[in-house]
């Protein structure tokens, strides 16, 4: 929620990234047009596998209602909200929605998400929010995850780097 094409096209699209590897299925910028980051998230789709989707352009308040609306649970990340560590293991099993800001976000959102819960009490990226919110609320499993679809893949090493062409 938030960004900017000219400030923050690059945050953005490392929000989808670290979103996409740490086991979302997509994101949804309001007030934004995503051309540039679906564009760059297909080509990895690609290459990686997955599906990771983008949409851009949202009216933030419409997607919140829908998500309600389809029983989803709606999380609002930020620096104010109710422990994470207490609050993770209750939404486990639930469709969630996590709103993420790169600006201030309106206090309106605060009274529309289900929770708010609180990534540290200091100021911290969107990114980094995130990806520690998906991690503990995937126990860390999404780490092993296969892509299906891939054409490539990581071989793990210690030393230098080395990528295998998965075939078709």
């Amino acid at each position: 929620m938030g960004h900017r094409p000219g400030r923050d096209r690059r945050i953005s699209t490392h929000v989808a990234l670290a979103a996409r590897a740490l086991g979302a299925d997509g994101i949804i910028f309001s007030e934004y047009s995503a051309k540039k980051t679906k564009k760059s998230l297909e080509k990895v789709n690609r290459k990686w596998g997955g599906s990771f989707f983008v949409e851009g352009d949202e009216n933030w308040r419409e997607v919140i209602q829908d998500w309600h609306s389809s029983g989803g649970k709606v999380v609002h990340l930020s620096m104010y909200g109710l422990p994470l560590g207490e609050e993770v293991p209750k939404l486990r099993g639930d469709d969630i929605l996590i709103i993420v800001g790169a600006e201030k976000v309106p206090s309106e959102v605060y009274e529309l998400a289900d929770l708010n819960i609180s990534v540290g009490n200091q100021p911290h990226s969107e990114i980094s929010a995130m990806a520690i919110f998906l991690d503990r609320f995937f126990d860390g499993k999404e780490l092993g995850k296969n892509f299906s679809g891939a054409k490539r893949k990581i071989v793990p090493s210690n030393s230098g780097k080395e990528v295998k062409k998965v075939s078709d």
